[in-house]
């Protein structure tokens, strides 16, 4: 199974060289992780992506992305 998590884009390292190394700060719920954005050219700080193994898939809704973290929020807590 694989799982993407949403995450909120805090920062961001542009690469002028090699735009594949283009990476940023994302933080999942106030845990900061180090991301590549190479497939998103366009994702901008404070937009919210959806991040798989430590890449940036795709830019998602503010919305959509809080029902999500609040789902997974909600599901950890009921396993406890």
């Amino acid at each position: 199974m694989c799982l993407a998590i949403p995450g909120k884009i805090i920062s961001i390292n542009d690469n002028q060289n090699d735009p594949l190394l283009r990476s940023g700060r994302v933080s999942f719920g106030g845990i900061v992780k180090e991301v590549s954005l190479a497939y998103l050219p366009e994702a901008k700080v404070g937009q919210y992506v959806i991040v798989h193994v430590g890449l940036a898939l795709t830019i998602l809704d503010e919305a959509e992305a809080e029902a999500t973290l609040n789902y997974i929020q909600d599901s950890s807590q009921e396993q406890n």
